[in-house]
């Protein structure tokens, strides 16, 4: 059996010299912290752990190994989360002594939580350890990559921060669906910009979120694999990492977006990468990070599961809805849920199994106005 004392360097961080907050109220009262005297031998009781990763080698932005205990310092002067939400912090992963040897830790550190049931909260360090995470996902699985940047070179290069997706995309068969949320075309390659809609993923441009940004929780809901690129958020908001932008999102969004990420039904794994306290102004991407894991592990404290029960029980819960295109033979049959007021929309391949694709209301309406919604195309599209 795995020992935890053998893969992590306990959590060891200085004391804030001023905290707002009484400790009963703080962050840090739904966690227990596995410190040199308080060791944390198994995962039997946390539903979530947070891991850090402070390994900044394959990455041009040195710095961000500092990453994980600078965003716990913030993190646990937060409040408090409601609920009962059990949460482990186990520390660090020791750093191998080749990256090879760390991305090794973290496959069995990866392993270990999914037979504990218990899902890994990343704190990066660099990206670059992504496709070994991917490769730990059970089943097929969709990944929500929340970026400026499409990480894809298209030329020959060593696989770093900028350039890990082409292992993800070719060496993982288990990846069904990709999104890519709030990429800037200014920044991107358009050939991969137009490789990916080829391959009919959810490329939805930043742009595109802040018309309606409630229309990206349907990606998130049926991602097992979510990462945060700080990048993504715009430079006066979060300036600590190697390429910022001054567009982006805003702080605000971007923890809505991480709180829709906690509460997707489908998930085994997210990650926070590439922040660089060394290049940080006042602790304001620590802080930032920090919010977005609240606003995560807020989310996630809050989760209803209910793709896992689709279909499978008649309790009033689900209400179906039938609309009929023009054209087609079949309605499409969507979903709503009375207690979330959540939406799919429900498809049964020609082998008779019935998949359900996370959708929004806008779909539903969209549908009435005899317009078939593209997320459902590019789905039936992945299916078949």
């Amino acid at each position: 059996m795995l020992s935890l004392s053998d893969y992590f360097d306990p959590v060891s961080i200085d004391k804030p010299l001023w905290t707002h907050l009484a400790e009963p109220s703080s962050f840090s009262h739904n966690l227990v912290i596995n410190t040199e005297n308080n060791r944390i031998s198994n995962l039997d009781k946390y539903s979530i752990a947070i891991v850090g990763v402070p390994d900044d080698r394959r990455s041009p932005n040195k710095g961000c190994a500092e990453a994980p205990d600078e965003i716990r310092a913030d993190l646990y002067q937060l409040a408090r989360l409601s609920g009962k939400i059990k949460i482990a912090d186990l520390g660090n992963i020791k750093k191998g002594r080749s990256f090879d040897d760390s991305l090794a830790a973290v496959s069995d550190i990866m392993e270990y939580m999914a037979e504990s049931n218990t899902l890994p909260l990343i704190i990066g360090g660099s990206s670059t350890i992504i496709p070994a995470i991917s490769k730990m996902i059970k089943g097929k699985f969709s990944y929500a990559s929340v970026d400026s940047r499409i990480d894809w070179v298209n030329e020959r290069k060593e696989r770093d921060s900028f350039n890990y997706l082409p292992d993800i995309i070719s060496g993982n068969k288990n990846l069904g669906n990709m999104m890519i949320v709030g990429y800037q075309s200014y920044l991107n390659d358009p050939q991969v910009i137009n490789r990916f809609r080829k391959l009919n993923y959810d490329m939805i441009r930043i742009g595109q979120v802040r018309e309606d940004i409630q229309e990206t929780e349907p990606s998130f809901r049926d991602s097992a694999l979510i990462s945060f690129d700080i990048s993504s958020v715009r430079q006066s908001d979060a300036p600590g990492t190697f390429a910022p932008s001054p567009n982006g999102f805003y702080g605000e969004e971007i923890c809505l977006l991480a709180r829709y990420a906690g509460l997707s039904d489908s998930l085994q794994a997210a990650g926070f990468f590439e922040v660089n306290p060394l290049l940080d102004s006042r602790r304001q991407t620590t802080a930032m990070a920090a919010q977005m894991i609240w606003f995560f592990l807020e989310g996630f404290a809050q989760k209803q599961n209910e793709s896992a029960i689709l279909g499978k029980e008649n309790s009033g819960r689900f209400v179906n809805y039938h609309v009929s295109i023009d054209g087609s033979s079949e309605d499409l049959v969507f979903i709503k849920s009375n207690i979330t007021n959540r939406w799919w929309i429900e498809y049964t391949s020609g082998k008779g199994k019935k998949h359900y694709i996370a959708c929004s209301y806008n779909d539903y309406l969209m549908a009435g106005e005899n317009e078939i919604p593209q997320r459902y195309m590019n789905a039936l599209a992945r299916i078949n």
